[in-house]
């Protein structure tokens, strides 16, 4: 799978109901021996989009039950 092909989906937490941001408005993490992408990075922001520095949330590839046509379904507890 390409990242363009996942690009734009939306990420939700499966075991809170709650949207945690768009593919795309994140970082990666990617392990430089393998090339394989480790993790999404969500900057969280406060109000009026405003950034607070050093504050996000990290979503590992693992924690990513299914992909589907419109989102990305993760199950985490790190919040």
């Amino acid at each position: 799978m390409r990242f363009k092909d996942i690009s734009g989906k939306e990420i939700v937490n499966v075991n809170e109901g709650t949207r945690l941001g768009i593919l795309g408005q994140t970082d990666l993490e990617i392990n430089e021996q393998t090339g394989q992408i480790e993790a999404f990075i969500i900057p969280n922001y406060k109000w009026f989009g405003l950034k607070k520095e050093g504050d996000e949330t990290k979503i590992r590839w693992q924690s990513i039950k299914k992909i589907g046509e419109d989102m990305i379904m993760v199950e985490t507890d790190t919040f």
